[in-house]
């Protein structure tokens, strides 16, 4: 795991149980060789995720021409749900699947109305 923040890691972040609700930002590195079994690997703890109790949406979106870097887009009820479902065994076992090179970095971050700006 790599933080895409250097001031506030993801496990800081698990303890802000009361900020609702989130949205996970989690920018994924593959080998490209590794594409199919990390999307194999993506596909099954969606579905675990899908199962957790708080969970409402997730994409998943990979950089064009010919890019291997991919980013999840989750959102969840609460920060408080998101730490139960990321530190949910089933979870964490279905992660050791990833393709050993994977870099993954998840962030969680709430969102910020400006004026005329924000769009629903």
């Amino acid at each position: 795991m790599m933080d895409l923040d250097p001031n506030v890691n993801i496990k800081t972040q698990l303890e802000e149980g009361n900020t609702n609700p989130v949205i996970l930002l989690n920018k994924f590195i593959v080998r490209p060789e590794d594409i199919e079994i990390f999307l194999k690997v993506f596909e099954n703890t969606t579905k675990i995720m899908k199962q957790q109790p708080g969970f409402i949406s997730a994409q998943l979106h990979q950089g064009i021409a010919g890019s291997h870097t991919f980013f999840n887009y989750g959102v969840w009820e609460s920060a408080a749900h998101f730490k139960r479902a990321f530190n949910s065994p089933e979870f964490q076992k279905a992660m050791y699947e990833l393709p050993e090179d994977t870099v993954m970095s998840p962030h969680l971050f709430k969102k910020v109305a400006i004026s005329d700006i924000c769009v629903d």
